[in-house]
């Protein structure tokens, strides 16, 4: 008589375990802290998303709780959307954040190619200005650039907004980064066949760079959208103002609404959220791809 031995194979969700379990202590520990450094990015998100829901006094409370005690989200959200013209501020900040970003690939994009596939005199110490010029924020040349546009009168204006951030020296820099591992074969094929310099970028450079652009995109959208301290000094009237800005107008000197500042933060921040879901596959290749070659 011979037994039959059944062997059980394993479910998907012991195979799944097993294929995430650590296989060393340094694997755990290095897990750990990744897990960690996860939860502190997330975690002022949690909060923000927690307290659109909460009255002002909960906010306050010091025993802090995730699910809201007193669920006054309803309020708060259609307070942001419905009682201001919030669509207006939205509008404000697209058309700010897309004309910054067009020019500057038209400026950057030339510039960038120049540097990287052009020999000019001068190429050197040009490349080192645009280094140079990363270190330098928008707080050091805000008081000239405002005082400028006082004289000309352009405060309050889409023009006052976009104008410092028209030109990226970062957008030359990731640009030149990507273009140097472009093939130079290629290139002079292409004079060879009679193109243009033009010609070369518009029908050979940018097809290839979209991921850089991609990745561009991402970092000027987001900065830009997000970006409160220029607006706040050139913006003079709600017909002019961002959505960004708009979170200022539930602060007062003698009493803030925390509760629609968090809601209104929330409305703000999902659109950039969704862009990078939807682009972070471009982003990320573009952003792998700019260090090739140095």
């Amino acid at each position: 008589m011979s037994t039959v031995v059944h062997t059980q194979k394993p479910s998907r969700l012991s195979a799944l375990l097993q294929s995430v379990r650590p296989r060393s202590l340094s694997d755990a520990v290095g897990t750990l802290v990744l897990f960690i450094g996860g939860w502190i990015m997330v975690f002022p998100f949690v909060w923000m998303i927690s307290s659109s829901f909460k009255p002002t006094y909960e906010v306050y409370d010091p025993d802090f709780t995730i699910i809201p005690k007193t669920f006054v989200g309803f309020e708060n959200y259609a307070g942001v959307l419905f009682d201001q013209p919030y669509l207006r501020f939205m509008f404000n900040s697209a058309v700010v954040c897309l004309g910054i970003l067009i020019v500057q690939l038209v400026t950057a994009i030339p510039a960038a190619y120049a540097l990287a596939k052009l020999r000019f005199r001068g190429s050197t110490i040009f490349f080192g200005t645009v280094i140079a010029s990363i270190t330098i924020p928008i707080n050091v040349i805000s008081i000239p650039i405002y005082i400028g546009l006082v004289q000309i009168r352009m405060l309050d204006t889409y023009f006052a907004m976009m104008f410092p951030f028209l030109v990226s020296v970062f957008a030359i820099f990731l640009f030149r980064q990507f273009f140097k591992a472009y093939p130079d074969s290629i290139i002079d094929a292409a004079r060879v066949d009679g193109f243009s310099e033009i010609e070369i970028i518009l029908r050979l450079i940018l097809p290839a760079a979209v991921p850089a652009i991609a990745a561009f995109t991402v970092f000027s959208l987001v900065a830009h959208w997000n970006d409160l301290y220029w607006p706040l000094i050139v913006v003079q009237s709600q017909d002019k103002m961002t959505a960004t800005l708009s979170m200022m107008q539930y602060q007062s000197d003698f009493d803030t609404d925390y509760g629609r500042t968090f809601a209104s933060a929330a409305v703000v921040s999902a659109p950039m959220v969704i862009a990078f879901l939807f682009f972070r596959r471009l982003f990320i290749r573009g952003i792998t791809m700019t260090g090739i070659k140095g």
